[in-house]
């Protein structure tokens, strides 16, 4: 299967300099596997929108990257712009492209709330698919009286008060985070500057003043002439053609038409095929009629080779290099077991017989998803340990003071060659005490899969406790090795305990025979 690949859309409160902008952008770039698809700067509006994509994990850091960035160099206090805002980063959605559900970006999306909460001290509201209140799934309710209203009403009025993060605003705002379905971002500009048309015909075809049920609208001053910007939600229920239409005959009211049109980030393609047959009156038009989509089917054909989940770091675990080795290896099982705790747990959720404990739960799929993304990056800490003590061990050692900074920086790096490792472990517990968890009471059609995340997570115990131990040897400090070693066993016996318990209650609620 191909990785799964997610889109984030965030909205920065800055345009007007560039070189901002490039600061933020370079966050998001500085995370491995981002590929960013567009990015668009008004001006008047004062905001630059960012579309990029990648694998869950890879979005979620970069997401909180740019947020970190944009906190540090954008102050609200002197901003100005025609768009409605309430943060440096105004809006980041989370949004399911392929191989990943909805819930899951409902997952991602909570998970950073917390996080910038937490870190940055920035206040996170929820929004849309990831609401925390349903008042607040809808933008603009959050967004009421914009950054200035919610500096006075925020630690105040408790309905202003966020979901995560200080109940009081900095000069970074706040920032509101969620998980929806793909948007158009469509502005359509008249051949007039009477701001109070374009107000009246957003009035007119938006769903809060009784227009189209999928669409979001404003009437603005843009480059001097009037603009109708909108956001279209659902444009299979909403189609881009029949909104534009509609904005048409409006304006023909005033005596004004449209001018031109412009897309603010991406549109799905097949927005813009509806639009191409309602306008050409394409009687009984299929998608395959058009030459580059025949194309890519042959393609696609010719290219459709099985892909083996995880081969790629398993042809680098075999091949006859040092990296990745055992302590790679160690997380990438941790990291299996967080993940069929995860699955464990939403086969829990939403079944009436296990009510009492989707609370649970759904935390329990919080706590796993981050432990499994932090064991994703403990395999790659792990290699790049190893080659920290390599290139330690070629220093220069012909003198007394070489020879002395030489075994400084090999003691150093042997120290973090064992904190990895020491790392893994301690998270491959907590993946363990959740394995027994989903196994107590979880779906019991699954408590074979909690069961194998147990094992999973403590073979990756083991496997980094040989780590610790070979690496404990190279230090000169025989103190520390002992410390080393006494936290390592530690955690094995923790491990050994949870196991001991899981093996219990897959022998009597699942009723294994495990003897």
């Amino acid at each position: 299967m191909p990785d799964p690949i997610v889109e984030c859309i965030p909205n920065f409160s800055e345009a007007r300099r560039p070189d901002v902008v490039e600061q933020i952008m370079s966050a998001i770039r500085s995370v491995n596997g981002i590929h960013i698809l567009d990015h668009h700067s008004d001006l008047d509006h004062n905001r630059t929108v960012v579309t990029y994509v990648g694998t869950p994990g890879a979005v979620e850091e970069a997401a909180f990257q740019a947020i970190k960035t944009a906190g540090k160099l954008i102050n609200l206090d002197q901003h100005t712009g025609e768009h409605p805002r309430i943060g440096a980063t105004d809006v980041v959605p989370f949004v399911p492209i392929s191989g990943v559900t909805m819930q899951e970006c409902v997952e991602m999306a909570r998970r950073l709330g917390k996080r910038v909460g937490d870190e940055l001290s920035i206040p996170v509201y929820l929004y849309e698919a990831a609401a925390a209140r349903p008042e607040r799934q809808n933008l603009e309710n959050i967004r009421r009286g914009e950054y200035e209203a919610l500096k006075i009403e925020m630690g105040v009025n408790p309905d202003r008060n966020p979901d995560f993060g200080p109940s009081k605003v900095s000069t970074a705002g706040a920032t509101v985070i969620g998980a929806r379905a793909p948007l158009i971002a469509f502005n359509i500009y008249l051949t007039t500057n009477d701001v109070t048309i374009a107000q009246k015909i957003a009035r007119s075809v938006r769903n809060s003043s009784g227009g189209f049920r999928y669409v979001k609208a404003l009437g603005l001053l843009v480059e001097g002439r009037a603009q109708v910007s909108m956001n279209l939600t659902n444009f299979r229920q909403t189609p881009v053609f029949r909104v534009m239409e509609a904005v048409r005959s409006e304006a023909a009211r005033y005596g004004v038409a449209v001018h031109h049109s412009e897309l603010v980030g991406l549109i799905p393609q097949d927005a813009l095929r509806d639009s191409a047959a309602w306008y050409l009156q394409l009687d009984g038009f299929e998608p395959d009629q058009i030459l580059e989509e025949k194309l890519n089917q042959v393609r696609l054909e010719k290219a459709a080779v099985p892909a083996i989940p995880g081969k790629d770091f398993l042809d680098q675990l075999s091949a006859e290099t040092p990296t990745p080795g055992g302590g790679a290896a160690a997380a990438y099982a941790g990291s299996a077991a967080a993940s069929l705790v995860s699955m464990v747990a939403r086969l829990t959720i939403g079944k009436k017989k296990y009510a009492a404990v989707e609370s649970r739960m759904k935390l329990i799929i919080e706590q796993s998803e981050a432990l499994r993304l932090k064991l994703l990056t403990s395999m790659q800490e792990d290699s790049a340990a190893f080659e920290a003590f390599i290139t330690a061990s070629k220093l220069p050692k012909e003198t007394q003071e070489e020879q002395t900074q030489r075994a400084q920086e090999m003691e150093k790096a042997t120290r973090t060659a064992i904190d990895v490792p020491i790392k893994t472990a301690e998270q491959a517990l907590q993946a363990m005490q959740l394995a027994l968890e989903v196994a107590e009471a979880g779906n019991i059609n699954a408590i074979s899969d909690a069961g194998s995340a147990g094992e999973l997570a403590k073979a990756a115990i083991t496997a980094a406790g040989y780590n610790v131990r070979i690496n404990c040897q190279g230090l000169t400090d025989s103190s520390t090795a002992r410390n080393y070693m006494e936290k390592v066993r530690g955690i094995e016996k923790s491990a050994a305990d949870i196991l001991a318990r899981l093996r219990t209650v897959l022998s009597t609620r699942g009723n294994f025979p495990l003897e």
